[in-house]
């Protein structure tokens, strides 16, 4: 409660981001073309019936599109096409990700798979591994595994990844990546070094699923780096140029490589009961809710 004491007996509309019909419009020739378009939106309070929006907050869906397959098109696709940009920005051929079998997760698998990117995938369960290995998946690591740090590094040599996007946040996890990539350089290194191997191993930290503080045991040389990421400060980076093409390849692909699938659907009301919040609260994998506020 100490850290949401700024948020108490505020009216905090929430909802990053939607989809619907446009049922009306401004002036301009940019607003009235969309009149009657299915939209994906972002911009927040997205939670509602009814939302008024700038034009270029609106993302027009091809035809026969639907708002639930628009309701999940910008957050998750562009997180996961954000994180194959940067990894070919920074340099980087291949990428580690954690959490690997969640909605996100699978998208950036379709993603690398048809771009061609090795992806080492870090899971917690053989479930989430069979997930992964159905839709394609090479490599698939569990770290709940006795093997882990030997299956990882294995998986590392072979992919030469050197950049992680971490949804853990917390514990031991991000200083085992950066350990095996470590591990991985050393085993083709030409010289040894007291310092480390001299190639530049980065783990971007984007979400929290531990809330535990990030624990490194400086097993991994000097050259590291341990940061955070988020979809919008990298789209304002990359420039409006840049991240519209991102958004039309999102479109182009929405009911293949960056379609959603959802547990439930439920109303605002539905939302607020305690069942539901039960099985959403624990941000399991397969248990992706979507929010119909016009559900009866």
């Amino acid at each position: 409660m100490k850290s949401m004491a700024a948020r108490l007996d505020e009216s905090m509309p929430v909802g990053n981001e939607g989809a619907g019909v446009v049922i009306k419009t401004g002036s301009s020739d940019a607003a009235k073309a969309l009149m009657g378009k299915t939209v994906a939106m972002i911009g927040g309070g997205m939670y509602a019936q009814y939302r008024t929006l700038k034009v270029n907050e609106c993302l027009p869906l091809t035809t026969g599109a639907t708002a639930a397959e628009g309701a999940s098109c910008f957050v998750n696709p562009l997180t996961a096409l954000g994180m194959t940009e940067t990894m070919r920005r920074e340099g980087h051929k291949a990428l580690v990700h954690t959490a690997a079998a969640s909605n996100l997760g699978q998208m950036l698998n379709k993603i690398c798979i048809k771009d061609g990117i090795p992806l080492v995938n870090i899971v917690r369960s053989k479930e989430q591994a069979y997930i992964l290995h159905k839709i394609g998946a090479k490599y698939v690591v569990d770290s709940t595994a006795p093997t882990f740090m030997d299956d990882l590094t294995n998986a590392l040599v072979e992919t030469g990844a050197t950049i992680a996007f971490d949804a853990i946040g917390g514990g031991k996890l991000a200083g085992q990546i950066l350990t095996c990539m470590e591990n991985a350089a050393n085993k083709t290194a030409k010289v040894y070094s007291r310092y480390g191997s001299s190639v530049h191993k980065q783990v971007y930290i984007y979400g929290s699923l531990d809330p535990r503080p990030v624990e490194l045991n400086r097993a991994f040389g000097m050259a590291w780096g341990v940061g955070g990421w988020l979809l919008f400060p990298f789209l304002m980076k990359i420039g409006a140029a840049d991240g519209a093409k991102l958004r039309a390849r999102v479109v182009a692909e929405l009911k293949t490589t960056f379609a959603s699938h959802y547990t439930k659907v439920v109303s605002l009301q539905e939302a607020l009961q305690l069942d539901n919040i039960a099985v959403y609260g624990k941000r399991a994998t397969g248990e992706k809710f979507l929010i119909n506020p016009n559900k009866a």
